[in-house]
């Protein structure tokens, strides 16, 4: 299979995100989620794990699913969080014993009541700069980009000056947080572009589905604003739980609409585990239908 980043040299990709079951869970959900996925002939599908490598065990076993079943290219997570150079380097190991040479490096999110991340690397660009040092290019590395700054950084203009330094770093792509406000992210963009942040940038898009769980994600995890007009739909919406969903799926296609228009490299779906309302969206958006609108 070709690299992602020949992918989008060529064209915009188009991806998803699953997350792994906890462990005293069955897989068989994700993969049924995984098999609805494929008939889309997504780029690739990235699959996430908890906060401090928790559920890194499932998150390989779904990884090994995807790669198994050889329908699209796999990338997994890597994080900082409690990892020595050791760890990382019998890891990678083990995921390219298995054919995965693509990941998303990241800090991570720390545990509750962490301070640090309790491994060798503090930060996201030691982690890929390490992973450089050891395996060359053996490796496709995305670094991870939050389009309203990260909420542990001190200014916007930090967290830009980080990314140059984890692209510096070998980063090859960027994925970003999810992101609401499509004006914010132009000009976040932009920034990032004056600062001499030159490899691809593929935008995170979480679908809007659920009233609780898009403020929880916004505002409790994520620092994210919400634009007018999705303060509406909750609004008018607020006790309609069916409504706001339609509402919310029609404004998730407009999004996407509106970021093909910036000239991203790429989309990534965080699937939420949910393919049939994400079924709709893609469906609605027109990028595939089925897997039939593929070049």
């Amino acid at each position: 299979m070709p690299k992602i980043t020949e992918i989008m040299a060529k064209r915009m990709s188009f991806s998803f995100e699953v997350f792994p079951p906890k462990p005293d869970r069955p897989l068989d959900p994700v993969l049924d989620t995984l098999d609805e996925l494929y008939k889309f002939q997504p780029d690739f599908i990235s699959c996430t794990y908890g906060a401090g490598g928790s559920n890194v065990g499932r998150n390989m076993e779904i990884c090994g699913a995807i790669q198994d079943k050889g329908k699209t290219i796999t990338v997994a997570h890597f994080t900082c969080v409690g990892h020595t150079r050791q760890d990382v380097k019998e890891q990678l190991l083990c995921y390219r014993e298995i054919g995965i040479d693509h990941f998303l490096a990241l800090r991570g999110d720390l545990p509750a009541g962490w301070e640090g991340t309790r491994g060798d690397f503090a930060y996201a660009n030691e982690l890929i700069s390490y992973i450089r040092d050891q395996f060359g290019d053996q490796f496709t590395i995305a670094m991870a980009g939050a389009p309203e700054k990260h909420i542990s950084a001190n200014s916007l203009m930090e967290d830009v000056a980080h990314l140059r330094i984890k692209q510096d770093a070998g980063a090859d792509y960027l994925m970003t947080q999810l992101c609401f406000d499509v004006e914010g992210f132009r000009r976040w963009m932009d920034m990032v572009r004056r600062a001499g942040v030159r490899i691809p940038i593929d935008v995170g898009i979480m679908p809007v589905l659920n009233k609780e769980s898009i403020i929880r994600m916004a505002l409790s995890l994520n620092g994210c604003s919400i634009p007018r007009q999705l303060a509406e739909i909750i609004s008018r919406y607020y006790n309609d739980p069916e409504g706001f969903k339609q509402a919310g799926i029609e404004y998730t296609v407009r999004q996407m609409e509106q970021y093909m228009c910036e000239g991203v490299d790429g989309l990534h779906i965080y699937s939420l585990n949910k393919h049939e309302d994400v079924a709709t969206i893609v469906n609605m958006s027109g990028i595939r239908t089925n897997g039939q609108n593929r070049d």
